[in-house]
């Protein structure tokens, strides 16, 4: 059964084949089940899991929802027994008998004890193990969760000095109880699908928060006696120093977790009640390389498409921290990445490695600047040059440098729109008349929450709103949608999106593309509305209207695109 579960795993692409032999390997030597031993290894997910052997066994698999909400048997089988047996009764039916939700539906043992102690049929369906864990202790336990069992066994000294502390606090954070609480935190939050896990001490509790789809939500948290035991366990993964405590420090995790090869950035910040723990979670295997899933219209992908083959040039890419950049940028790559063509990368971090291009990581300590990295690669013969930020007039003045002299230059910057990339690059320093020279083009972009497709509800536009927003513009031609009827969605929740509403994010975005109008405006020093009215005379779609498009088109709601959007792109 377990080879078959294995292979299995593989055909589904839940496994890779090098790991599964490896488990093998594993298994020969500790005689443990092959779920289990993945499940220990990181290399499966719970979920694919108890999928794969759904699938395996063609059994149902149990949903949250699916649990009682009192026990079933009346006390005829001992929780203990159970417990141990990872199963929970699900309901009793006079035809089918008993149906039990467990972990293992392939353990005779457990099912003959059940069939003998209720004298009924049992019918096995495949449980989730921490799910499986969570009904228990809300139907027979003391109702604690999985994190609450495992702050029980934790304990804690008191009295010491402080080089007895950290070493106490070493000793702790290297014990298998903290191990586990920190892991659990980590494999909920890629549970969650979440990007950022912030770990904050306050005066009277540690509070822990993910960021999921661009908004921060609390979750259950360790309590406040654990918080220099929790971020101690961290800094030791991430191999930063755990007896610096007033200083911030940066450090990088790699681990396996639900099945995934996960990259943890990891920024702790002295505060007023201890250090605050900040985790970027950088799952390689979900990043969407392509540019219709990053929120790209066709009219705006043309556009972007035609300066990106450009031979010589700079294209910018604005928006506030967390709004895609560097994922578009890394998808402009691989689309000019071809045998022909050079590519190097200056970044800090190197958050995905990519195939075929060379990625230089910024190193302050040893004077590898971005600046410095430049005038180093610039010698490479690159065709193409990415540029993680340009940050100061230095790296500014490499780039224009490096456009003039026929290299496509593809960079970052932090700006609320397209038009206020040209006045932060002349405030910067550079100089107009190289900067009309080089831009070719400016992208800015935010991300807004995708609705669910599960559980979106449409209802009509008030004819008001339509007015007031002109909603009717995007709306197609062929269409014959009175103005008065046209449909929005919006947010209900269910299970699918974890009660939101909301599942996955797109950028909306708008792109200027540099015109000799445009470079006149520029080299008279006009401000940002000035260029941005002038883009929009040549064609250019704002970040407004394209979100807009987008709630019309029910991917998102017109709350979220005036949650992202400023008041003056409104109007414009």
């Amino acid at each position: 059964m377990s080879v078959d579960l294995g292979e299995l795993l593989v055909a589904h692409q839940k496994l890779a084949d090098a790991d599964l032999q490896r488990a093998r390997r594993v298994q020969e030597g500790t005689g443990e089940s092959l779920d289990t031993l993945l499940l220990k290894l990181g290399l499966v997910s719970e979920r694919d899991l108890a999928d794969a052997l759904a699938a395996q066994l063609s059994l149902p698999l149990v949903r949250p929802a699916d649990y009682p909400d009192t026990p079933v048997t009346n006390g005829i089988i001992s929780p203990r027994f159970l417990k141990e047996a990872r199963a929970i009764p699900l309901a009793e039916d006079e035809e089918q008998g008993l149906i039990v939700a467990m972990a293992n539906p392939t353990d005779e043992y457990v099912l003959s004890a059940l069939r003998l102690a209720t004298g009924k049929t049992i019918q096995p369906q495949v449980g989730i193990p921490s799910e499986l864990e969570v009904a228990f202790e809300r139907l027979y336990g003391s109702g604690r969760s999985a994190m609450g069992q495992i702050v029980d066994s934790i304990g804690l000294a008191d009295d010491l000095t402080d080089e007895e502390q950290i070493q106490h606090l070493k000793d702790l954070a290297s014990e298998a109880p903290v191990i586990r609480l920190v892991n659990l935190m980590v494999a909920r939050a890629v549970d969650s699908r979440a990007s950022d896990i912030h770990i904050e001490p306050f005066e009277n509790r540690l509070k822990v928060r993910y960021r999921v789809d661009g908004v921060l939500r609390e979750v259950e948290s360790p309590p406040s006696r654990l918080s220099a035991a929790v971020i101690s366990r961290i800094k030791i993964m991430a191999k930063l120093n755990i007896a610096e405590r007033r200083l911030p420090q940066d450090g990088r995790i790699q681990l396996r977790a639900q099945g995934k090869e996960i990259d943890l950035r990891v920024s702790t910040v002295p505060t007023l009640w201890g250090e605050s723990v900040v985790m970027r979670i950088l799952d390689k295997a979900s990043m969407v390389l392509n540019f219709e899933a990053l929120g790209f219209s066709p009219r705006t992908l043309k556009r972007f498409l035609d300066v990106l083959m450009m031979p010589h040039g700079i294209i910018v890419v604005t928006g506030p921290t967390g709004s895609g950049k560097t994922t578009t940028l890394y998808t402009a790559l691989l689309t000019l990445n071809t045998p022909e063509r050079k590519i190097l990368t200056v970044e800090d971090p190197v958050e995905y490695q990519l195939e075929g291009i060379n990625q230089i990581q910024v190193k302050p300590q040893i004077n590898l600047t971005f600046a410095n990295a430049l005038r180093s690669i610039v010698r490479q013969d690159p065709d193409v040059i990415m540029i993680g930020e340009m940050r100061d007039l230095e790296t500014a003045g490499i780039a224009v440098q490096s456009a003039l002299t026929g290299h496509l230059v593809l960079s970052t910057l932090h700006t609320n729109d397209a038009a206020g990339g040209v006045t932060r690059l002349l405030d910067m320093g550079v100089d107009d008349y190289l900067l009309t020279s080089t831009i070719n083009g400016i992208l800015a972009q935010r991300l807004v929450r995708l609705l669910c497709t599960h559980c979106r509800e449409p209802y009509p536009a008030l004819p008001e709103l339509v007015e007031e927003m002109r909603l009717y513009r995007f709306v197609e031609a062929h269409d014959a949608t009175p103005k008065d009827t046209i449909t929005l969605y919006k947010a209900v929740g269910c299970e699918q999106c974890g009660g939101t509403g909301y599942r996955g994010r797109a950028a909306i975005m708008e792109f200027l593309l540099m015109s000799d109008p445009l470079r006149r405006l520029v080299l008279k020093h006009a401000d940002a509305t000035v260029l941005q009215a002038e883009a929009q005379k040549e064609g250019m779609d704002t970040m407004y209207e394209d979100g807009l498009r987008k709630a019309v088109a029910g991917q998102t709601t017109i709350e979220e695109v005036l949650r992202v959007t400023t008041q003056q792109e409104q109007e414009a």
